[in-house]
């Protein structure tokens, strides 16, 4: 048998009908199924030989494409000293995430779950001078972060491989060109994996910086939340949109706050129905109230990384609207943040379940911070500190004054978009890119300098980029299944043509080793289903293991033919035995 075929009764593979008890989605269910990886722990999986030739060859795309922006590879440890990341603060920052431990003499290490701090010392420990820079270097490594709720296989691991790049320039304008080049380079990785992607507005998170951007596959099994406006072209993760401030509005015209009983009213709705029962009027006649007119006070307290103590926040929302947590943390980090428990409200007893107001907490001296359209001369039905009790006509700027505004509620589809330019629609996607201009924390924290052209030491300023290389696969997975398996794009499959050889006959076998062989020959990687199985079997593993092409020999055969059949399409087509090397190899040989 020529290089580049493996007969399928020889490959260490098992496949299963049926799904794995714990799978939630498409990818992880296909992919365990279909052989590529086996569950080890929550989180924690083991890659098994199809799944690594998939793996591999999202590796190569990777390094050809970063290779072609001038990035160079190398590759840095795992386990890693504790003090580089005290230096830049993250050894609190990134809380319980990190996996952390010690050695036999009791010094700290962790388990890197991203190597900003190490790719900043080698780069000072070998530059000096303007003379060494632009540099941007890259790893293709295993990451580590301890996930709370590891989920969905292979999409969101404790440990996973990831490729991470830095750029390092002595100008803004330096910075500008890197992180351009590698947004172009990502663009083309993505399309050559055949992912659909959409490049949104980010934060930066626990690696800070300033500019920051996502590349989200777009999936109904995505984590991430994101909104665009089809008119004007603005996408953002929801986490990063900004909420358009309406104009203020004159307090001298609004009626004085007025405290009513409003009892049996424990939620948006029955508030509303009981405020509206009251039969208030205005010089207009009577009034209707909506949930858009109550203000709604969520209690949460945060605490700084390293710190003890908790520290209470009231945020205050729109009433028809909800605290989105993930725009809340994102809001409030690197702090934790957590909703109030009982046990905090009986230590606080100023905080009337139901009926808190932004009067009581300004008197017990709680921060308290509003969602951007509450702003001055705006009039909201809220709680009045007392149970049972609800003040109507409490007015932004006169009755009570917020000690600043924060990005929590919800982000609606029909919402109007930031840029001005039309209403957001809402999508669902897999974060399978990161890309941010760090700036000069990293390297000012850790002393990277190097002398400009004028003789004078300058900081260094950074781009830090990263795609999920064990995720792209699960994400290329979540894209092309359909319900009989996988269906892997041609750059990333396993082999490029599946060879079943469909009877007992021993002609049979023979002319199939003989196609795989000349297809081999041309360059192909091939995986020939010799196995004593029966037919059924063999049809079932070839549209699970989901290799581009499949050919079929069989009955046909008497009459001097095979079936091809293109696994995406499910075209189905005959092809003359003299041919069909040369046709399959003409239509897939790399270009």
């Amino acid at each position: 048998m020529a290089r580049g075929v493996t007969r399928m009764s020889g490959l260490f593979l098992r496949t299963l009908r049926e799904d794995p008890a714990d799978a939630e989605v498409i990818s992880h269910r296909l992919l365990a199924r279909a052989g590529y990886v086996r569950r080890v722990a929550p989180g924690i999986y083991s890659w098994l030989p199809l799944g690594m030739k998939v793996l591999g060859r999202v590796e190569a795309i990777i390094r050809d494409e970063m290779d072609a922006i001038g990035a160079q590879e190398v590759h840095f440890p795992a386990l890693l000293p504790r003090e580089p990341y005290e230096a830049t603060g993250r050894w609190t920052e990134y809380g319980p995430a990190l996996f952390r431990l010690k050695d036999r003499k009791g010094a700290d290490y962790l388990l890197g779950p991203t190597h900003e701090e190490l790719f900043t010392l080698m780069v000072k420990g070998e530059t000096s001078s303007y003379r060494d820079f632009p540099v941007t270097l890259y790893q293709i490594q295993n990451k580590y972060r301890d996930e709370e709720r590891p989920r969905a296989g292979i999409l969101r691991g404790r440990e996973f491989v990831m490729k991470d790049s830095y750029s390092f320039d002595l100008t803004d304008e330096g910075l500008d060109a890197s992180y351009a080049r590698h947004r172009e380079a990502y663009l083309r990785i993505f399309a050559r994996l055949g992912l659909e992607t959409q490049i949104v507005s980010a934060m930066s998170g626990a690696m800070g910086g300033s500019k920051s951007e996502e590349f989200l596959a777009t999936a109904a099994s995505g984590e991430d939340t994101y909104v665009r406006c089809p008119a004007s072209g603005y996408a953002a993760n929801v986490e990063a949109v900004t909420t358009p401030a309406p104009p203020d509005e004159s307090v001298a015209d609004k009626p004085g706050a007025v405290v009513y009983d409003t009892p049996d009213t424990p939620t948006i709705e029955t508030l509303v129905d009981h405020v509206n029962g009251l039969g208030l009027a205005n010089e207009n006649g009577a009034r209707t109230f909506t949930a858009a007119d109550t203000l709604k006070n969520v209690m949460v307290k945060t605490r700084l990384p390293g710190a003890e103590e908790w520290t209470l926040l009231g945020v205050g929302v729109p009433g028809d609207r909800e605290v989105d947590m993930k725009r809340l943390e994102a809001s409030v980090a690197p702090a934790d943040v957590a909703l109030l428990e009982d046990a905090d409200f009986a230590a606080n007893p100023f905080l009337t379940k139901g009926y808190i107001g932004p009067v009581g907490l300004a008197k017990n001296g709680v921060r308290y911070l509003v969602d951007p359209r509450i702003v001055t001369g705006t009039a909201w039905v809220t709680g009045a500190d007392e149970h049972g009790r609800h003040v109507v006509d409490l007015v932004a700027g006169r009755d009570f004054t917020p000690d600043g505004t924060i990005e929590a509620a919800e982000v609606r589809e029909g919402d109007p978009s930031p840029d001005g330019g039309g209403t957001l629609v809402a999508a669902r996607g897999i974060e399978m890119g990161h890309i941010f201009q760090l700036g000069r924390k990293y390297a000012e924290a850790l002393g990277l300098t190097a002398l400009g052209s004028d003789g004078k030491p300058a900081t260094v300023t950074m781009g830090s980029y990263g795609v999920g290389v064990t995720r792209a696969v699960a994400t290329i997975a979540e894209q092309h299944a359909d319900d009989k398996g996988l269906v892997w794009p041609a750059e990333v499959a396993p082999y490029a043509v599946h060879i079943v050889v469909a009877g007992k006959d021993p002609a049979q076998a023979e002319v199939a080793a003989g196609i795989a062989d000349g297809i081999a020959a041309a360059g192909l990687e091939v995986l020939l289903d010799d196995r004593k199985a029966s037919p059924g079997v063999k049809f079932a593993d070839a549209e699970l293991l989901g290799m581009p092409t499949t050919v079929t020999v069989g009955r046909g055969l008497a009459n001097g033919v095979v079936e091809v059949t293109d696994r995406a399409s499910g075209e189905r087509r005959e092809v003359p035995v003299d041919d069909v090397v040369g046709e399959i190899s003409a239509g897939l040989r790399p270009s």
